[in-house]
């Protein structure tokens, strides 16, 4: 088997630690990069792939949370992966969408209220391929873990 062609293997808990660490403090750096810019910096990703701001309310704190992800507008929606690189739980930001639906996001310097739900298993099905090739790693993070990654669905209210 060629070497691109393996399975990515599964993160070990110490690199599942390490990774989080990384995530979050580039996370905060392209969240201040893109309010500073209004999004016209911090708006890219590898492949081109577009990111705009998630903000949620924090199911425990009660609190904002605002984080940079990549997204994939069809019509009105808006569609996210909660990936986070095919660690082995979701992240939180899936787990603050199920307590509260209510959410904000912002593309470039335009501002939406947004209603968020996970994607039916036909709807992940449809969804998937668009996603992959916008952003062609989703694939792999899904086969390093053993979780179903949720496609989110953002909807207007």
């Amino acid at each position: 088997m060629a070497e691109s062609a393996k399975k990515p293997r599964p993160f070990t808990a110490t690199e599942e630690r390490l990774f989080k660490r990384v995530v979050v403090a580039m996370s905060r750096v392209n969240t201040w990069i893109f309010r500073l810019s209004g999004g016209r910096f911090g708006a890219r990703w590898m492949h081109g792939a577009p990111v705009m701001l998630l903000t949620t309310i924090g199911r425990k704190s009660g609190e904002a949370r605002t984080t940079p992800l990549l997204y994939l507008e069809d019509g009105e929606r808006v569609l996210l992966v909660g990936s986070q690189g095919g660690m082995s739980k979701n992240p939180l930001w899936v787990g603050n969408i199920d307590a509260d639906p209510n959410v904000e996001i912002q593309i470039g310097s335009s501002a939406r209220k947004m209603r968020g739900r996970r994607a039916s298993a036909e709807e992940k099905a449809r969804y998937w391929p668009a996603l992959t090739r916008m952003y062609p790693d989703f694939a792999d993070y899904q086969a390093r873990t053993t979780r179903d990654i949720p496609v989110i669905v953002l909807e207007p209210r």
